[in-house]
């Protein structure tokens, strides 16, 4: 039952957000300053009246007030105006949905921060502290002093996860991009056919080839070396093949014809032409590449014995297995471990967003 009034009390929330953001966003809209900076000054009033009350009665007051002062200043203010702005509240509603849900993924990465920054008695601690005081900075520091000398404090191990990431995505793009514009541009007996037994590949479990591929590396002898983790990336995938082949089946085929009247031949035309019309797909594969190899912790787990030439992802795990019993430690160690991602995607999420969102439409 109360997890029922919990529910109905949220929704409500939602609607008093929706109704009073959607009539703030119309005065705005309107250049309409006085019910603007009255809406303004709705929450903080009605936060010195609900204060007092318990939490839930609070929430349930605060909606309602929130509700009714807000249809109030719109029919004060624009009396000629619909109650309810339709152009406002369904874009409302869908940020506010939107933002809430972000908020929620997002929980788990702030409280690996706040936690790398916590004593080990505040971590022990209902209910739990999201404003650590004293904010122990020296959790990071600590944290890399305890790595082993001999791999340069994780200079080392950074060194081969660069090394992994780098040559995966050189691999990956060149190779898939290649195989991608030879499906989409070339004419051939069977592309199509083969095409197909591609694509079909996608549906076979890692684990099935996991097996055979150790047996090859094996015999060539690559066992606890870096080869085996971005070696196959020079052997294109069946999905990135599909996403820049969708891109290149757009491009007019007049720019090809230019290109072939200039001299190019087809390895001429695709990294002359073609490479540089499809820049969107190709941000897409490097960024979705180099994420994968960074937490990549399996192909170490498997090819891997060596410490010096351990990645960051089976480091961490070790870590883990040492100092967990440690947990603002293991917490800092993660954050630096994810921090080079992270600010990866924050500069280049707008090229991911594109090269995946024009997929399917020709590159157009």
């Amino acid at each position: 039952m109360n997890a029922l009034l919990w529910l109905l009390l949220v929704l409500l929330g939602y609607a008093a957000l929706t109704v009073w953001v959607a009539h703030l966003m119309r005065a705005l809209r309107l250049r309409q300053t006085p019910p603007a900076v009255a809406l303004l000054a709705l929450p903080p009033a009605l936060f010195l009246i609900v204060v007092f009350f318990a939490p839930a009665v609070r929430l349930l007051l605060g909606a309602v007030l929130l509700i009714g002062l807000t249809l109030a200043v719109a029919r004060f203010f624009a009396p000629q105006e619909p109650l309810l702005p339709t152009r406002e509240t369904k874009p409302t509603l869908l940020h506010l949905v939107l933002l809430s849900s972000s908020a929620l993924f997002l929980v788990p990465f702030v409280w690996m921060v706040v936690s790398s920054l916590k004593t080990d008695a505040q971590m022990s601690t209902f209910p739990p502290v999201w404003i650590p005081h004293p904010v122990l900075w020296r959790n990071y520091p600590d944290a890399l002093q305890f790595l082993p000398p001999d791999s340069g404090y994780g200079l080392r191990n950074l060194g081969n996860t660069l090394v992994i990431a780098l040559m995966s995505v050189i691999g990956t793009v060149l190779s898939s991009s290649l195989v991608a514009y030879g499906f989409a541009r070339l004419r051939w007996p069977g592309r199509d056919w083969l095409f197909g037994l591609l694509l079909a590949t996608m549906m076979l479990p890692d684990a099935v080839t996991m097996m055979p591929r150790f047996l090859i590396f094996r015999s060539l002898h690559w066992v606890d070396t870096l080869y085996p983790l971005w070696v196959p990336s020079f052997f294109a995938s069946a999905f990135n093949v599909f996403l820049l082949r969708q891109f290149f089946m757009g491009i007019p085929q007049e720019l090809e014809d230019a290109a072939r009247i200039d001299g190019c031949g087809p390895l001429g035309t695709w990294w002359r032409v073609m490479l540089p019309l499809v820049r969107p797909a190709l941000a897409a594969v490097t960024i979705m590449t180099f994420l994968g190899a960074w937490k990549d912790f399996l192909g170490p787990l498997i090819y891997i014995s060596s410490p010096e030439k351990m990645p960051l992802s089976y480091v961490l795990q070790l870590y883990n297995a040492a100092h967990g019993g440690e947990p603002g430690l293991l917490m800092a160690a993660t954050t630096l471990v994810m921090l080079p991602v992270i600010v990866l995607f924050f500069f280049t999420q707008r090229y991911f967003i594109e090269g995946v969102s024009l997929t399917g439409l020709g590159g157009r």
